[in-house]
């Protein structure tokens, strides 16, 4: 495979599905391989990735890995002992120090030979590896071939050049650049961060949601920006199919309240909000007509304005038409928020959790993190 070779995308279509389809793609590798994930947890399937980059370096494969320090808080670091024995890369991304804790590598990348790469929204944790339906969490992946496999490995290369502890927190956010990989192209590879330039996800989705016929989101972490919010009531005032596909249950309870806090106002407007029923919703997915941007970022305000994150933004009319059935088939497991109920529904202690909730998620923590993160005197 050459640079110029087109590239290809398959859907990894459930956690289970994506996790399998790294340990192959590690077990196949020649060359390199580049790992970077927010949560990596040494339970099963953690344990199989790590003896399957060991067995990478014995076949003299370059191994890099960067895991996020808070996101993985209670993996050791003896954990990778034998990785860096049989010469493999490691680096925590972040260490855990209160100037730092704001800022996370929320990314989720798997490179292999600059030509295989996989993304999404799962982690390497037990939860993860199922079908989403009848075990474990709700989630969705991409495999990738082609050019932007090999711009996504060296955008773990700058992330992992970036991680380097001797680099004090201001140089760090000086380094973080916000940038559109093959810009002017069908497929687009959107990485975001702190800083200067944090609009750019917001930006792309409320722009791409405006001259959008039909619009499809699936999302376990919902508080988007007002611009993203305007633009989808907008699209349903205009009468256009607006379907919003979001947590029934979560692992952070007070998100999904957050979440809540602006229902009755995209319910006014004629967007239609499902709840997912069997399993902790993850999925990332974004369905505007025949585009689509799938990756690591949530649409809310850590992943909008503070993490490190990354989108794939895809025009591929087969690609899309795939995603509509996903969201169709997931469309069977959730129940449909009743506009005309839905005010009369929660009674007025939900109605203030709600509000706090929302208070805390989209103004408290965005500040927390902007505070924490500002440099200090000498840094």
């Amino acid at each position: 495979m050459t640079a110029g070779d087109a590239p290809t995308f398959r859907w990894l279509h459930t956690g289970h599905e994506a996790l399998t389809a790294m340990l192959a793609a590690i077990r196949a590798a020649r060359r390199s391989i580049r790992l970077e994930f927010y949560i990596f947890s040494a339970a099963p399937p953690g344990r199989e990735f790590l003896e399957a980059l060991v067995e990478a370096r014995q076949r003299q494969v370059r191994v890099q890995v960067l895991i996020d320090a808070v996101g993985s808080f209670g993996l050791p670091q003896s954990f990778w002992k034998p990785l860096l024995a049989a010469g493999g890369e490691f680096r925590w991304f972040n260490s855990i120090q209160f100037a730092r804790l704001g800022y996370r590598n929320h990314r989720k990348i798997l490179v292999v030979d600059e030509q295989t790469a996989c993304i999404g929204g799962f982690n390497i944790a037990p939860e993860y590896n199922g079908d989403g339906v009848s075990w474990g969490w709700r989630d969705l992946g991409l495999h990738i071939t082609g050019p932007p496999a090999a711009e996504l490995a060296r955008a773990a290369d700058a992330m992992f050049a970036q991680a380097c502890t001797k680099l004090k927190l201001a140089q760090k956010l000086r380094r973080a650049r916000t940038e559109i990989k093959n810009p002017h192209g069908r497929w687009q590879l959107l990485l975001s961060g702190p800083g200067l330039g944090h609009r750019l996800l917001k930006r792309a989705v409320t722009r791409d949601v405006a001259q959008a016929r039909s619009v499809q989101i699936i999302c376990g972490y919902f508080l988007p920006s007002w611009s993203i919010r305007r633009a989808l009531r907008r699209a349903a005032r205009a009468g256009r199919k607006v379907q919003l596909m979001l947590a029934g249950q979560s692992d952070v309870p007070l998100s999904r309240l957050a979440s809540h806090r602006l229902y009755q106002g995209l319910l006014l407007a004629g967007v239609e909000i499902y709840e997912y029923q069997p399993q902790i919703l993850h999925t990332k997915l974004i369905i505007l007509d025949d585009r689509v941007h799938v990756g690591s970022a949530n649409l809310d305000a850590r992943s909008l304005n503070i993490n490190y994150e990354l989108l794939a933004r895809l025009d591929d009319p087969a690609l899309a038409a795939e995603a509509r059935k996903i969201f169709a088939r997931d469309l069977k497991h959730c129940r449909r928020i009743d506009p005309a109920t839905w005010k009369q529904s929660r009674n007025l202690c939900q109605k203030l959790l709600e509000r706090w909730a929302y208070f805390l998620f989209a103004r408290v923590d965005p500040y927390l993190a902007r505070w924490t993160g500002r440099p200090k005197s000498g840094d």
